[in-house]
């Protein structure tokens, strides 16, 4: 079809941004909460990555650089059983020294250095914890050894020249793996967010073409404090591999969205913001506490990093969710 005049090209332009609005103001689907567990024995609640192991529960705080927790599951609360490992000092991060510098500054401040973000394993049982201090992946074997990955440096240098780890505590959040340990995902927080994936080949890992999935900048209006006219970067606080597909935790907008693996291009998304906004559970600050995020077949469970800091019911304790699958699974079209 040729738009050689200009009423019809106006129209198919009115049509097009009319079915973009109804699209952007259909409702998402929301999740349906199965269960919270709160989590007694991890520090100062900072619970920042969370994975299901060999059918064990694994989490981190960013506030301990030296162990795993063990999560024991109970009715009600969960218990956390700390296991020890000795990281070898980070390699160097590539990033610019006064960023390294606020970063180190604040690690000295509210403790953590390594500053650990996100949480993940193979079908090997080796762990992967991203550190965002200093833009490096440590790997822990299933007999205890903890290795740093030779990541290339063109990792660094492609994301900050497409916008993102420009700015302080605002770099690396989130990890995943896929089960043969030859994939791996990184998820750059906010301003810029984005995804950056590598490949393993001769036991290297390495950019197959650019590292760069994703790249976006963008605000969106604070679902927790609506009332106060805040908006937020868009974020990513972790990434989770899945039968093929990622999925991201979006943790100021209240939802998880499926993305194509090649390219990060956005496919669906469900909230969770119903249920996380209730009086009860609501936290009196503009952003969302979710941080850590694994998907299964019949569920989603994300978890929280309080920080401390007590809700609308009093709860002061990391939490997990456990949310249902959507129906027809997480790949339904």
């Amino acid at each position: 079809m040729r738009l050689g005049s200009a009423p019809l090209a106006t129209t198919l332009l009115g049509l097009l941004l009319s079915t973009a609005l109804q699209a952007a103001e259909t409702p998402l689907v929301e999740l349906k909460l199965v269960a919270e567990h709160p989590v007694n024995g991890m520090s100062n609640g900072h619970l920042s990555g969370l994975a299901r192991c060999a059918d064990e529960w694994l989490a981190v705080s960013d506030r301990d650089d030296d162990r795993l927790y063990r999560l024991q599951e109970q009715e009600g609360a969960w218990l956390a059983e700390a296991e020890t490992f000795e990281a070898p000092p980070p390699p160097p991060s590539g990033l610019p020294w006064g960023l390294r510098m606020r970063t180190w500054a604040a690690g000295l401040v509210r403790g953590g250095d390594l500053d650990f973000e996100g949480l993940t394993c193979d079908s090997a049982g080796n762990r992967y914890l991203v550190s965002e201090a200093h833009a490096a992946v440590l790997q822990i074997t299933p007999g205890g050894t903890a290795d740093w990955l030779n990541l290339p440096a063109s990792l660094i240098r492609q994301a900050r020249a497409s916008g993102m780890l420009l700015h302080f505590n605002a770099l690396l959040e989130g990890i995943a793996v896929d089960p043969a340990g030859e994939r791996l995902w990184l998820a750059a927080e906010r301003e810029r967010r984005g995804l950056l994936v590598l490949h393993k080949k001769n036991n290297s890992w390495r950019c197959a073409g650019s590292c760069v999935l994703l790249s976006q900048a963008g605000q969106e209006p604070s679902l927790s404090q609506p009332d106060r006219g805040i908006s937020l970067p868009r974020d990513f606080a972790d990434v989770s591999y899945f039968n093929e597909k990622l999925f991201t935790l979006e943790r100021g907008a209240y939802r998880i969205c499926r993305r194509n693996l090649a390219d990060g291009k956005l496919e669906k998304c469900w909230s969770f913001a119903a249920e996380a906004l209730t009086d009860a559970r609501r936290y009196p600050v503009a952003y969302g506490m979710a941080e850590a995020l694994w998907l299964d077949d019949k569920a989603a469970w994300i978890g929280l990093d309080n920080g401390g800091k007590a809700r609308g019911d009093g709860e002061n304790r990391p939490i997990i969710w456990h949310f249902a699958a959507p129906k027809g699974g997480w790949n339904a079209p």
